[in-house]
Parts: structure tokens; sequence; C-alpha cells
């Protein structure tokens, strides 16, 4: 059976997981600005799910609605059997797929032996990638990962990843030490590509870090020869990065603040209570930026505690428009 991935438009473009953004009201509020072709949830803990007071606290996270298809559940941890049961579960509830996080830097994920660890632990990240794939059956099975834990590895570590015959491989192009600080080093990413060509033909190859624009991934993309682009942090300069008929440069200042109102009403009515609405604020400059007052109206809301209080911010200075 073909996998969802292999019936993608080539580049695709997929919306990266990022910790406490890409829940599904951020997901849903992207495709409203202009639609990525596969979506991504925050990485949830297998250990978590296998327990019934653990699941209670990790279940929002793979909360989603029809309209965000096709979305891969992320999951990470480091016993193989509640990855055979995250995979079951993930197929349960009909995900379109399943993606393993190696490539996490922080370090109390780490000191797990959790994510971009398994780099230094290959038998370990082989044995939790069968276990995946027997739980998630017919359902792909992805892993996003790193060129390296302290040195660039790709030859050693992509080459062992491609023996798994994964759906689709996400490579960020920075080791484990060099976090977000360095430029992404594109010619690791194209390497992985050729080692691909050799070892799995089978397995997508899709690259990750420093696009900041649709065009610079359809023109990486070309470059490369990957066959997606994954784009986190550029949602952040553009919630409109997804769209190639939109330049947000042009777009007016009502549009974008009604925009922001749009987000905060979704997050409100989804989480109510259940989310702190601090949570919301890291949002804020996606929206009130490169406008005389953008500033201003930034540390207006910081002050704010509820989605009420915003909103009635928000109304105001477009009232003034």
């Amino acid at each position: 059976m073909q996998s969802f991935w292999q019936s993608l438009p080539k580049p695709f473009f997929v919306l990266a997981p990022m910790e406490e953004v890409t829940d599904t009201v951020f997901r849903r509020i992207i495709s409203s600005c202009g639609r990525p072709d596969v979506m991504v949830t925050e990485f949830t803990s297998v250990e978590g799910l296998a327990s019934e007071i653990g699941r209670s606290k990790v279940i929002h996270r793979l909360q989603y609605t029809p309209e965000e298809q096709p979305l891969v559940a992320q999951i990470w941890g480091i016993t193989p059997e509640h990855y055979y049961q995250a995979g079951v579960y993930a197929r349960e509830q009909g995900f379109a797929g399943l993606d393993i996080n190696m490539g996490c830097p922080v370090k109390k994920v780490i000191k797990q032996g959790a994510c971009s660890a398994l780099i230094k632990n290959p038998q370990l990240a082989s044995d939790i990638i069968q276990a995946a794939k027997e739980g998630a059956g017919d359902i792909p099975v992805s892993v996003k990962t790193r060129i390296g834990f302290s040195e660039i590895q790709t030859e050693e570590w992509i080459g062992h990843l491609l023996q798994s015959h994964l759906d689709a491989l996400t490579i960020h192009g920075r080791t484990v030490k060099e976090l977000s600080d360095y430029p992404a080093h594109w010619d690791e990413i194209g390497k992985a590509v050729n080692l691909r060509d050799k070892i799995n033909p089978h397995t997508l190859i899709i690259g990750n870090g420093d696009i900041l624009s649709y065009q610079q991934g359809l023109d990486i993309a070309t470059q490369y020869g990957v066959d997606g682009i994954m784009i986190g942090r550029g949602v952040f300069h553009n919630p409109w990065i997804f769209n190639p008929n939109i330049d947000h440069n042009t777009l007016s200042i009502e549009i974008k603040v009604q925009k922001l109102i749009e987000h905060i009403q979704l997050f409100d009515q989804t989480w109510g209570q259940e989310k702190n609405f601090a949570v919301m604020k890291k949002c804020f400059k996606m929206y009130l930026n490169n406008f005389p007052g953008a500033s201003d109206i930034r540390s207006k809301l910081m002050q704010c505690n509820t989605a009420e209080e915003c909103i009635k911010i928000l109304r105001i200075i477009i009232d003034k428009i």
C-alpha cells in the first residue's frame, strides 16, 4: 500500500513540530493563511501515553480536527514497547503517519537517553523504529533528526537510519551541539540525498533549517534534491509563508490584527482554562511586526492575562486604522 508521503507533489512543504506551539489551534490558523502539504503535532511522550495518569497529561498534544489532515503524530521516548503501543494508538486515532523525534537537543530530554541522544545509541534507535513500524501497521513511519551529535556524522548516522527503510526522513542541517546558533549545513543534507539514492531510494528526504520564504524553499529543494522542505521558525516571521500568492509585507495592518484576533479566539474556544493563556503570547509578534507602533501594541498585549483583554485592545487598534 502506497503511503500518503508518496502521493505528495514535489517539493512538498511541511509545518515543523514545535514545542508548545504547533497544537491544533496553531495548525488550523496557519492553514487558513496558507496550507502546508503536511503538518506534524507537538512531540508526545510514549512513556506518557503508556500510563493512564501520564496519558491524561500529554493527550492534548494529539488533539486534532479532520481539516488538519494529512497530520503526522510525532512521538519521543526510549522504550520500544511503548513505541509499539503509540504506533497502535496513532493508527486507531486516524493519523496519516507517525514520526519519531531523534533530534530534540533539550538537555533534560537528552539526559533520559531520548531524542537526539539516540544518535549515540544507534542500536536502540533501530529497535525503536522497528517497534513503531510494527505498531503503526499500514500507516507510514518517519524520523526527524540532526546530522550528528557533537560533530557532523552524516554518513554514519543518516546511513544507519536509512537501513531501517523509513517512509520519510527529515534532516535538520545542524548537529545537536550547534543547536540553532549556526547556519544549517545544507551541503550535508544534499549528501544525505546521495546516501538515500544508494541505500534506500524509497525513503523521502525532507530538509529543514533556515528557510524563511516559500521561494527560498523551492530554490533549496532544487539545489539539493530534497523531496520536501520543512519550515519551523520561518512561520514566526510570516504566518503566510506557505502561501506563494501572498506577500505578507504588503498585507494591511488590519488584516494582520484581524488574523491575530482570530487566533486568540480559537485558542480561547479550544482550550479555555485547560492551557495557560501565556502560551498564546509567543505568537503575538507573528502578526504585529513591520509597521509603526507594532512594538507598543505587543507591550500592551503582554500585560494581558485573558483573551478578552487582548481582543479589546486589538479592536481599538482596528477602529483607529
